[in-house]
């Protein structure tokens, strides 16, 4: 039997309310955002996965074979078990929607979610993602709400690149925002702001 799991930290919230997803960057872990996604939305029900491929030690949720080259077998694995995994937990907790927020690696997996199952999420949080490949068109995007947040000099997610993905989900007719700042593979305050904001209708 395929392991459908992963190590987590879970907060249940308020009934009717939605069920928030976070999911951590390169070398981070469950306790990453959980915080942060409880002060955001107090109500909702947390949840945070810990990534289960390890790299030299660091957790990741999918494997890559160099800098912004990924596995396209392991993410194909890791997203059709994240999605599985998310749809059981918001069925589960009777969610109203479902949110999720991720950084770097777990804003690529998040990313890629969004890509082939396309309704899965109601609204997602982007921070510095890089997805380096075409993805396919998807119509059950529409109408879904993303926020992706970035650096303008970021290294590792480049600036181009970030655009040609906001731009993939405008064309998908997702309800696209798109906050820079003027740094690199930071978080800085007004992606707090702009991450705020976003999630108002869902408190």
């Amino acid at each position: 039997m395929t392991d459908m799991t992963y190590v987590h930290r879970l907060k249940a919230g308020a009934p009717g309310k939605p069920i928030f997803f976070t999911f951590h960057g390169t070398g981070g872990d469950e306790n990453q955002f959980f915080d942060f996604a409880g002060r955001l939305l107090p109500d909702a029900t947390i949840v945070s996965p810990r990534g289960d491929v390890s790299e030299y030690g660091a957790a990741r949720f999918f494997r890559r074979t160099g800098e912004g080259v990924y596995d396209m077998a392991d993410l194909a694995r890791a997203t059709g078990k994240m999605a599985a995994y998310v749809s059981e937990l918001a069925v589960q907790y009777g969610a109203s929607q479902v949110l999720g927020l991720g950084f770097s690696n777990g804003a690529n997996i998040l990313a890629n979610v969004l890509i082939e199952h396309g309704d899965l999420f109601d609204a997602a949080v982007l921070m510095h993602p890089l997805i380096p490949f075409q993805p396919k068109d998807n119509s059950r995007l529409k109408g879904r709400r993303v926020l992706i947040t970035a650096g303008e000099r970021d290294p590792i997610a480049p600036a181009p690149m970030t655009q040609a993905l906001a731009d993939y989900f405008a064309r998908q007719d997702a309800e696209v925002t798109l906050e820079w700042h003027p740094g690199g593979h930071d978080i800085r305050s007004n992606e707090i702001e702009a991450i705020s904001k976003f999630l108002v209708p869902y408190a």
